[in-house]
């Protein structure tokens, strides 16, 4: 079930470094739905735990703080972005479309994204600038509002957002269950804030993907990675906190219909990748600087060094876990040691960090351990060789069935 109260989670980047800027100027509002309730008009006005640097005026919603700067990117573009409480529809639908009433500034952006609840999961955030269509109808749309801004005097104004959701022929979907090997750094920053608002700590348990099409709430796990040794010896499952390196509009896990840019790339092959080993764009990234490494995935150190036990950039496995299916469950307390048996006695072969949503495949009966939750003998399977003990595991969607 999504969260009560605003969040199910959300967040989006303050990261957005190079946004469809909106004009001043607010469009004709869409055609109504013949649903009531299909309709609606996004609360910009109340600004709380998952929401990062932004604040409400008299004038409209603006940034908060103009000298932040989100982490992964290293750049100089301050940002903040605003997530609303999930709206739900009367009837269900594929596509929101969004009247924008703003002011970007010069210099300034403003991007407004929607995602959906269906299957028990969220979709990815998708664009409303022309329109979101989503791979199947959901029942229920959170929006988020992202502002950016080059200097202080060019802050964006968002005065409103109107919204209405109906019913296309659906998209593709990133194709469940692929892995890819792709290119990691170590992020650090300790200190730093993430795009969804998350202070960096030491060891901190995280990764950062170059898209803000996958990014979770902050203390969410809604987009979920279970980064692996190419060796397959570690693995960790950890929520998607931060957006990049490099770019922050490149969903490559996407197939090229509907991958955000890049769309003649493979899929699963990262654009800072194609343009440090083959030049492709001319060896840059979206922003133009000259790409220094094939990076498709920053880790953070508690990943990188206690998850897969690394010691320099490597090259690792990534499933792209929420945009699979089947039975998951929210670890509660982490990270989390992740067995090769049900018993504390079987070796460790990496970790699951607090918030991520796993996969469960199936129970076993094992070493009784008390945890957060419950005390249990059961444990869950999540993948072939890594087993959690149930103790640890709360807001499970679907049936675990026994192994």
């Amino acid at each position: 079930m999504p969260h009560p109260r605003r969040t199910p989670p959300a967040a989006v980047a303050g990261a957005l470094a190079a946004v469809l800027a909106v004009s001043p100027a607010p469009a004709a509002p869409p055609a109504e739905p013949t649903a009531a309730g299909n309709a609606w008009s996004a609360d910009l006005t109340v600004v709380d735990a998952d929401d990062v640097d932004v604040r409400w005026t008299g004038a409209g919603l603006r940034l908060a703080d103009t000298a932040g700067r989100p982490a992964a990117q290293r750049r100089q573009t301050a940002g903040g972005m605003l997530v609303t409480a999930p709206h739900p529809l009367a009837a269900p639908a594929n596509r929101v479309r969004a009247d924008v009433d703003a002011t970007p500034g010069t210099g300034g952006a403003v991007e407004v994204a929607a995602r959906g609840w269906r299957s028990g999961a969220w979709t990815e955030w998708r664009s409303v600038s022309a329109e979101a269509v989503f791979d199947q109808p959901v029942t229920r749309v959170q929006v988020r509002v992202a502002l950016t801004a080059e200097r202080p005097s060019a802050a964006p104004t968002v005065r409103a957002v109107r919204l209405v959701a109906d019913s296309v022929v659906a998209v593709t979907a990133a194709t469940p269950g692929l892995t890819y090997r792709v290119y990691a750094t170590r992020e650090g920053l300790v200190g730093g804030t993430t795009a969804n608002g998350h202070v960096i700590v030491s060891r901190d348990h995280f990764v950062a993907l170059p898209s803000a099409r996958g990014l979770a709430p902050k203390n969410t796990g809604d987009y979920t990675v279970r980064v692996c040794t190419t060796t397959r010896s570690r693995c960790e499952y950890a929520p998607v906190w931060d957006i990049g390196p490099w770019n922050t509009k490149d969903d490559y896990w996407n197939p090229s219909g509907v991958r955000e840019m890049w769309k003649d790339l493979p899929q699963g092959r990262p654009e800072a990748q194609a343009a440090y080993q083959s030049g492709y764009n001319g060896g840059r990234d979206q922003f133009g600087r000259v790409v220094a490494s094939p990076a498709g995935i920053d880790l953070a150190d508690g990943t990188f060094w206690d998850g897969l036990l690394l010691t320099d950039n490597a090259w690792v496995d990534v499933a792209y876990l929420w945009t699979g299916t089947g039975t998951r469950g929210r670890i509660g307390s982490g990270p989390l040691n992740i067995r090769s048996g049900p018993g504390t006695s079987n070796p460790v072969v990496g970790l699951a960090a607090t918030y991520a949503n796993v996969p469960i495949e199936c129970s076993v009966t094992g070493q009784s351990v008390s945890g957060p939750y419950r005390t249990t003998s059961q444990w869950n399977r999540l993948a072939s060789g890594h087993f959690v003990s149930h103790a640890y595991v709360s807001g499970v969607t679907g049936t675990i069935a026994a192994c």
